[in-house]
């Protein structure tokens, strides 16, 4: 299948699992109101995640798996504890508010975004460990969506 092809149903895929997100059906967990606050708080450091992921990023940002011809590796800032922190923020985001408003509806949606990127993100490293030497050292030592432990330590 044509790369360009495959960038186009990955975005669209999650294009529509994002407007899917919008709406919202009653179906309601009875989550106690206790943890209101902390799912709140998940879902807006989501957000910064996300946010700080892309200006790391900078001319480097894409919404294709497919680098750009002039892209360079970024390692370092989030990049240097997670390789996709974007995708990390987004699904932080996702299932944070999904908690907050108790909504089991937006819990599917979170679950099949979690699902898009995994499979989504494989694809971009096969793409990427082909344009950069480097890219299976820092493959290694990086998490994909979470810190690994011991990078953890190193701080």
């Amino acid at each position: 299948m044509n790369t360009k092809y495959k960038d186009l149903i990955f975005v669209g895929i999650q294009f529509f699992l994002f407007i899917c997100f919008v709406f919202d059906f009653a179906f309601l967990l009875p989550i106690p109101t206790l943890f209101r606050t902390l799912r709140l708080l998940v879902a807006i450091i989501g957000l910064l995640i996300f946010i700080i992921a892309i200006l790391q990023l900078n001319k480097n940002l894409s919404p294709f798996p497919t680098p750009k011809n002039n892209a360079h590796l970024i390692q370092n800032g989030l990049y240097k504890y997670v390789r996709h922190p974007i995708y990390s923020g987004i699904i932080l985001l996702a299932f944070g508010s999904s908690f907050y408003f108790a909504s089991v509806y937006k819990m599917s949606i979170s679950f099949l975004l979690l699902i898009l990127f995994h499979y989504k993100s494989k694809y971009e490293e096969t793409l990427l460990q082909n344009k950069f030497s480097n890219y299976s050292k820092y493959k290694v030592k990086t998490g994909r969506f979470l810190p690994k432990i011991y990078s953890l330590i190193k701080l």
